[in-house]
């Protein structure tokens, strides 16, 4: 599998998304796609075997409600989404715990590293750290 990952598994991305992240329903074309570039991004440098496994984890996350709720997961309801999600974060099975955390790093990064979303938050972090939050906050000299 090389390539892009998420078009594999876009429906289900998007469903975990929108329960990890609510404000993401809001999202237009543009914003899903901006989302989904970081995404791209961060998983473009990871090791083949993990962008194979997050595919995996997302098809058995997919198809896993069917067993319940005669649903695929990206078919379900906001509700039934998040207690399928919280329940398998809490599970007994390491890799399964992992791979909720995992997709909903992806999610986190890709929704609040856009700088849109970073200006609607108030999001003021700075490579430089506090010291440029000072720098910007000093009066101008001669002022």
């Amino acid at each position: 599998m090389s390539g892009l990952v998420l078009p594999q598994i876009r429906a289900t991305f998007r469903a975990v998304a929108a329960a990890v992240v609510p404000e993401t329903v809001a999202l237009d074309a543009d914003g899903w796609a901006r989302m989904e570039a970081e995404v791209e991004r961060a998983l473009a440098v990871r090791p083949e075997r993990v962008r194979r496994q997050l595919v995996l984890f997302a098809r058995v996350l997919e198809y896993l409600p069917l067993l319940t709720n005669r649903s695929r997961f990206s078919r379900l309801a906001p509700t039934p989404r998040h207690q399928l999600l919280k329940s398998l974060e809490l599970s007994r099975v390491l890799q399964v715990r992992r791979g909720v955390w995992g997709f909903r790093t992806l999610v986190l990064l890709g929704y609040y590293s856009q700088p849109e979303i970073q200006v609607r938050i108030g999001y003021r972090a700075h490579p430089d750290g506090w010291s440029a939050r000072r720098a910007a906050s000093e009066p101008l000299a001669g002022t």
